[in-house]
């Protein structure tokens, strides 16, 4: 299945796309793709239902993150030897972990805000893995029970955020809309080989990262498994698995970054395509909804 959520931001419903592409409303089956919702019980009565009887959704509505209320997103840096090279760091020897604020994530096509300020603001294409079942001390072996299914993450950074200011990486990742989700949550099911899919991303047009999953460090079951040594995994919580080659800081004969106007477009085989365009943050209007 394709779990999507869509409408306006905040007030997103479930849905899924059927076998034409179509958008179907499953708000009379699920209150939302989160949580419980993404259980192995909950999954197999929805893969049950008849397409046919669910309401088309008509019109193109906005598709909102395609998971809900995220309660971790966890990220894997350096997950790829050649992306490690690039940015002049050491392959790890075990996962490097950092977290992303959830108040980044976004829906896939909402629009990147450039922070005040930052100069350095890169894109990273990766595979992220939706948890469906709760996961403590699991073993490599019995990992990949625990996912639900697979998305794409755009795992947007400020680069001198992340390496120029101190601390760890999470300020330089974490910012709001750094993190869109989707278009939509593919199950376990139809993806048998997680570490057999493309991945690419272009920046107005043009192609900057073209990588595969095989290429990983640590492949998903190792990272679920490896996760959940050091922290509970929960329904709903999100793996970003780290990205290929090509990011803009290590771009050659000098790094690259993001401007305002600038259109990214990306995707993973099977898993379907983002578009965002980066814009300036609305100062004044930020102001306005934080008083």
């Amino acid at each position: 299945m394709k779990l999507v959520r869509y409408g306006p931001m905040g007030q997103e419903k479930p849905g899924l796309i059927d076998n034409e592409g179509r958008l179907r409303d499953l708000s009379a089956h699920v209150t939302d793709i989160r949580g419980d919702a993404l259980g192995g019980a909950s999954l197999a009565r929805l893969a049950a239902l008849d397409l046919a009887t669910l309401p088309l959704v008509a019109g193109s509505p906005r598709l909102g993150p395609c998971v809900g209320g995220v309660g971790k997103l966890i990220c894997v840096g350096l997950n790829y030897s050649d992306h490690a090279r690039e940015s002049g760091m050491a392959i790890p020897t075990e996962p490097v972990l950092f977290m992303k604020a959830t108040s980044s994530i976004v829906g896939p096509n909402d629009k990147v805000e450039i922070p005040p300020g930052a100069q350095k603001v890169d894109w990273e294409v990766e595979l992220g893995v939706v948890i469906g079942r709760s996961a403590r001390y699991v073993s490599k072996e019995r990992a990949l029970d625990h996912v639900a299914g697979y998305c794409v993450i755009n795992d947007v950074s400020e680069r001198a955020y992340q390496l120029e200011r101190g601390g760890q990486w999470d300020k330089g990742k974490g910012c709001d809309t750094f993190g869109p989700l989707g278009p939509w949550m593919v199950t376990r099911d139809e993806v048998p080989d997680p570490q057999a899919l493309d991945m690419w991303l272009e920046v107005d047009g043009k192609r900057y990262q073209n990588g595969n999953t095989r290429t990983m460090i640590f492949d998903v079951a190792t990272l679920v498994a490896y996760i959940s040594q050091f922290m509970s995994l929960q329904p709903g919580d999100v793996i970003s698995t780290g990205t290929p080659p090509g990011v803009g800081m290590g771009h050659k004969p000098a790094p690259v970054y993001l401007a305002a106007g600038q259109v990214m477009r990306l995707g993973i085989s099977g898993l379907g395509e983002q578009r965002q365009q980066a814009v300036p943050v609305n100062l004044q209007q930020s102001t306005q909804e934080s008083a």
